[in-house]
């Protein structure tokens, strides 16, 4: 184990928990749930910090024109059906307002007692095997951790040359209004993800102009996404964790999924996409061809980096930059456990990865608690 930073710190002045859970989205709302399942008791056996300020993870941030029917793939959390309780789930409602219901609803069915707003600033070596978990309100010493940090506060903002001299504004698609605010306005879309396709069809609809800027030619998907084809992808995904590469977003591995909105839209010429621009100028964007567009706004919608720097005492970073991740568990130390960070990345990824991480977990922490359920876990 590589040397880490360590804090001797009086015991009488921290809380001691068997399990810290970071993050109360998808991935560590599902954690939390199993580790309940295996008798883990709330306050003594586990705690669940997150830095939102109410339920609903990264989903409550979300813009208010993505509504709950305009969202792909948003899977159950273990236990309990998002729908309810609906009326909910309309499909009209801002997603951020039905997930924020479910993930609320789901605190309270099973008494997870999640303390917010609460920011991990670090987590680090402590005395007799157990880690030191800093945050905003005081200190948890852990036999291990479930780091459900996933990516929502680490927007990636690329760097170009003469980007400081822009006149106009700029801003990433994790600060999106809604498209009302581009009205009338000409506007350079970069990014060929699912959120940057989604931007760039409702701004196009009110915009004097839209321009769309990718680095790669996207690659559309035709057809269903069968079982087959999401192993390959997961795969490709694993291997890069595996090997500690920072993870792939989830399009350039899997492709955009063509809608009927996406097919009028390229029959309208929105989504007729030039390669990326070479250089920001005061009034617009320019390629090394000569080739100008004028612009009012540049959107970037390019995407997140893993909101792991917390974990930055242990030392688990690999030479290519990313935690090599064996299932759940960080390679450099099994306390850790990482859910929503590479193929645990989605919905349903992320309910695997909790129960696995507790299953994991259990296993380390020998004896289990008394209480622990066999079964479900």
């Amino acid at each position: 184990m590589p040397h880490r930073s360590r804090v001797s710190t009086n015991m009488n002045d921290i809380a001691e928990v068997d399990v810290v859970v970071v993050g109360a989205g998808q991935a560590g709302l599902s954690g939390a749930y199993h580790l309940r399942r295996a008798g883990y008791e709330p306050g003594t056996g586990f705690v669940v910090l997150d830095h939102s300020p109410r339920p609903g993870g990264a989903w409550q941030y979300r813009w208010p024109s993505l509504t709950y029917g305009k969202v792909h793939g948003m899977y159950d959390l273990p236990g309990m059906r998002l729908g309810e309780a609906e009326a909910e789930a309309a499909p009209e409602r801002p997603s951020s307002e039905v997930i924020g219901a479910y993930f609320a609803r789901y605190e309270r069915a099973f008494d997870l007692r999640v303390a917010r707003p609460v920011h991990v600033t670090a987590v680090r070596e402590g005395d007799g095997g157990r880690l030191l978990v800093e945050s905003s309100a005081g200190v948890w010493s852990a036999r291990a951790l479930i780091n459900a940090t996933g990516t929502w506060d680490r927007p990636f903002w690329p760097r170009y040359p003469g980007q400081e001299t822009f006149r106009g504004r700029q801003l990433h698609t994790s600060r999106y209004p809604g498209p009302e605010a581009f009205a009338g306005r000409r506007v350079v879309v970069v990014g060929g993800g699912t959120s940057g396709v989604q931007h760039l069809l409702e701004i196009a609809e009110v915009a004097a102009e839209t321009t769309w800027v990718t680095r790669r030619p996207p690659v559309f998907r035709e057809g269903p996404f069968g079982e087959g084809q999401g192993r390959a992808a997961v795969a490709l995904v694993e291997q890069r964790v595996r090997r500690g590469l920072p993870p792939q977003s989830v399009v350039s591995v899997t492709g955009l999924p063509m809608t009927e909105a996406m097919r009028r839209a390229r029959e309208q010429g929105v989504l007729d996409r030039l390669p990326m621009f070479d250089r920001i100028t005061p009034s617009g964007v320019t390629w090394a061809d000569g080739r100008t567009v004028a612009a009012d706004t540049i959107l970037w919608a390019t995407g997140f980096r893993a909101a792991i720097d917390h974990l930055a005492p242990l030392r688990l970073r690999e030479p290519g930059g990313g935690i090599a991740v064996e299932g759940t568990r960080a390679v450099r130390d099994p306390r850790i456990h990482l859910v929503g960070y590479g193929t645990s990345a989605s919905t349903v990824g992320a309910n695997r990865a909790g129960r696995a991480a507790v299953r994991e977990i259990r296993a380390l922490l020998d004896p289990a608690p008394a209480s622990a359920a066999p079964a479900g876990v």
